[in-house]
């Protein structure tokens, strides 16, 4: 996780995501808060490619900052609140 630069870009993304529904538009299939936002959903709000979008949206995934769910063909991503509480807690003990 450590070797991964922390990028304003994926802030913006984590930040987001706190309260999606301010932040993007009601998607066509789903719900923000319950299934959460699609790559091309971010790649809209940030103004650049998808698979630009995609490759920030895997990596918190992979670092499990980020929860994942399958509807159709898309994937949304979420907040994993509770994993990103033990990355805090683990930065405040000093580690």
């Amino acid at each position: 996780m450590l070797r991964t630069p922390v990028s304003e870009q994926r802030m913006w993304i984590l930040e987001w995501l706190k309260d999606p529904e301010a932040h993007f538009p009601p998607p066509r299939r789903g719900d923000l808060v319950e299934d959460g936002v699609t790559a091309a959903a971010v790649a809209a709000k940030l103004a650049v490619p998808r698979s630009v979008a995609d490759t920030d949206l895997r990596l918190l995934a992979a670092i499990g900052l980020l929860r994942t769910k399958r509807i159709r063909r898309h994937t949304h991503y979420r907040r994993d609140e509770v994993r990103i509480a033990e990355v805090a807690r683990m930065f405040e003990k000093g580690w």
